[in-house]
C-alpha cells in the first residue's frame, strides 16, 4: 500500500513539475491525475506493466484508503479559513454574492450540457438513423 501511495504522490509531483516547468495554466494535480489514469489504462491494456504497486489492485486499495479519510484533508483548509476571519467579515457580502452567482452559473451550465447531450442521444436513437 505504501508503494501505491508513493506512485500516486509521484504522479502528482510530476504533474506539479510539468505545470511549473512549462508554465501551464492548470493545477499540477490535474496533470498528475491524467498521468495516473493513463498509467492505469496502459496497465490494463499491457499486462507487462502490472508490476509493483500496479499489480493486484494496489492503486485501487490506496485510493479507497485516501477516500475513506478524505474529511481529514479538509482540516488545513478549515484552519486557513479561521485564520482569515477578518477578511471574511470585511468582504463577506461580496463573497456570498459571488458564491450565489457561481452556483447559478454552474446549474445553468449543467442544465445546458444535459439538454445538449439529451438531444444528441435522441437524434442518434431516431428512426431511420443507422448505428455504426
Amino acid at each position: 500500500m505504501i508503494a501505491s501511495l508513493g506512485l500516486i504522490l509521484l504522479c502528482q509531483l510530476i504533474g506539479e513539475a510539468a505545470v511549473r516547468g512549462l508554465g501551464l495554466p492548470m493545477p499540477g494535480p490535474v496533470i498528475g491525475l491524467m498521468l495516473l489514469v493513463l498509467l492505469l489504462l496502459a496497465r490494463d491494456r499491457f499486462g507487462i506493466l502490472a508490476r509493483g504497486p500496479l499489480q493486484d489492485g494496489g492503486i485501487e486499495t490506496a485510493s479507497r484508503g485516501l477516500l475513506a479519510n478524505l474529511s481529514l484533508l479538509f482540516v488545513p483548509a478549515g484552519v486557513g479559513v479561521v485564520q482569515k476571519l477578518d477578511l471574511l467579515v470585511a468582504h463577506g457580502l461580496v463573497i456570498i454574492a459571488i458564491l450565489a452567482v457561481s452556483v447559478v452559473v454552474t446549474l445553468l451550465a449543467t442544465v445546458a450540457t444535459f439538454l445538449f447531450a439529451s438531444r444528441l442521444m435522441t437524434r442518434k436513437d431516431a428512426p431511420g438513423m443507422k448505428d455504426d
